[in-house]
């Protein structure tokens, strides 16, 4: 049974379908959401517009992954009973929304929002910024207002958005004369961003330095051994360093054992303890994390059917909601109606 949503406060995610989901997105959000899901209304978006903005030129890229994600979802645990899981694309609302809310934001804010601007120096557009990639902070209001959510879990570096989100709904209110939609705040995990298994910065797809959550036993050992750890530390006796060592960060954010973790930092730091047995101990927690999660994406992978018939379920939910939203802004606004 879903949740009844007047009782529960209402909770907004999801992920960019640009290719299948990792680690980092494992302990930055997808453990957090199989918790949320049992007390809160949420709303997961597979994101295939949003994808756009920047892979315009490779929509197979974007299409090709929503399953795949979709999947990832069920994977981990998410319950479609308790959460609602919905295609971006096919909830017309938000971009109505999108095209409203675009009216009470400046070009000069939406470039000085610094999560665009890192972006925009990050991958080099200059000038030749896609306009959609620009309003992307637009798009992500009319998501979260489109589901009247009230809480958005991200990363550090995606707060300013959800600041830029209240500002639009603080507009849109002003407007109205009355509160027609909800501010949000940021829910932030306590973990921060997964490295790299090659230390350097996040752990991302495009990069190449990621563990996927489908990864084979093989490829998490492969993966573990090329990790990472103190090029000072040659030989065990050697003291090692544990700051930007990535198989203890991966420890502690995997590892429920913190004591023992903790032990073996003391020890490496002392100098005794060579990084084949750190990684030995993180190649065993990761391979007993990603066991079952890869077991149940095989059994979900051979019926693709029911994969879809979730997301179409969802979508259709999803939607109502969203279409119910965008006729209160519009009522809200005083817009014209041929109804």
């Amino acid at each position: 049974m879903q949740h009844s949503s007047t009782t529960l406060p209402v909770i907004l995610t999801g992920d960019r379908t640009t290719g299948p989901l990792h680690l980092g997105h494992y302990v930055g959000s997808l453990k957090n959401r199989v918790t949320l899901q049992t007390t809160h209304q949420q709303y997961l978006l597979l994101a295939d517009a949003q994808a756009l903005t920047d892979n315009a030129h490779n929509p197979g890229r974007v299409r090709d992954n929503v399953l795949e994600i979709a999947t990832d979802y069920l994977a981990v645990g998410i319950d479609p009973n308790l959460t609602t899981i919905c295609l971006q694309s096919h909830l017309p609302a938000l971009a109505d929304l999108t095209l409203l809310y675009m009216n009470f934001v400046t070009v000069a804010r939406l470039e000085r929002n610094p999560t665009i601007k890192d972006e925009i120096q990050a991958r080099g557009f200059g000038r030749d910024i896609p306009a959609g990639f620009l309003c992307y902070p637009v798009a992500q209001a009319a998501d979260i207002t489109g589901f009247k959510a009230t809480i958005v879990p991200v990363g550090e570096d995606q707060a300013p958005l959800i600041e830029q989100t209240n500002e639009v709904v603080r507009r849109i209110n002003r407007q109205a004369g009355f509160e027609v939609l909800p501010e949000s705040r940021a829910l932030i995990p306590p973990v921060g961003r997964l490295p790299g298994i090659d230390g350097k910065a996040k752990m991302s797809k495009s990069r190449g330095n990621a563990i996927q959550l489908s990864a084979t036993a093989d490829e998490i050992r492969k993966a573990v051994r090329r990790m990472f750890t103190d090029p000072s530390h040659v030989k065990a006796s050697d003291p090692g360093r544990i700051e930007g060592n990535v198989v203890f960060t991966y420890l502690d954010a995997f590892d429920g054992d913190h004591t023992t973790v903790e032990d073996l930092k003391a020890r490496y730091i002392r100098g005794g303890l060579g990084d084949s047995i750190v990684k030995k101990r993180l190649d065993d927690v990761l391979q007993a994390l990603l066991a079952p999660i890869r077991d149940r994406r095989r059994a979900l992978a051979r019926d693709p059917g029911y994969v879809l018939q979730v997301v179409k379920r969802g979508t259709a939910r999803a939607r109502e909601i969203t279409d119910a939203t965008l006729r209160d802004v519009r009522a809200a606004l005083g817009l014209f109606t041929l109804n």
